[in-house]
């Protein structure tokens, strides 16, 4: 199914998002700066974020990990 009806694959798309969009900020921060409004302001928003919050959001990666690995 989507990962829009299952929430712990909802929650993995999310922090996967974040940490990508905080890969390609640090890699080439020109691509996201010049989106900061509109639709694709997300990405720039969810690298913000990864940025931002980056302690919480690995804490986060850790244990989604250690969920999908080890629970399922």
């Amino acid at each position: 199914q989507s990962a829009i009806f299952n929430f712990q694959s909802l929650l993995t798309v999310i922090l996967l998002l974040i940490c990508t969009c905080a890969y390609i900020r640090s890699l080439a921060p020109s691509l996201l700066d010049k989106n900061k409004t509109g639709l694709l302001g997300i990405f720039w928003k969810c690298a913000r974020i990864g940025e931002r919050k980056s302690p919480y959001v690995a804490v986060c990666c850790v244990v989604m990990a250690f969920s999908i690995l080890f629970m399922q």
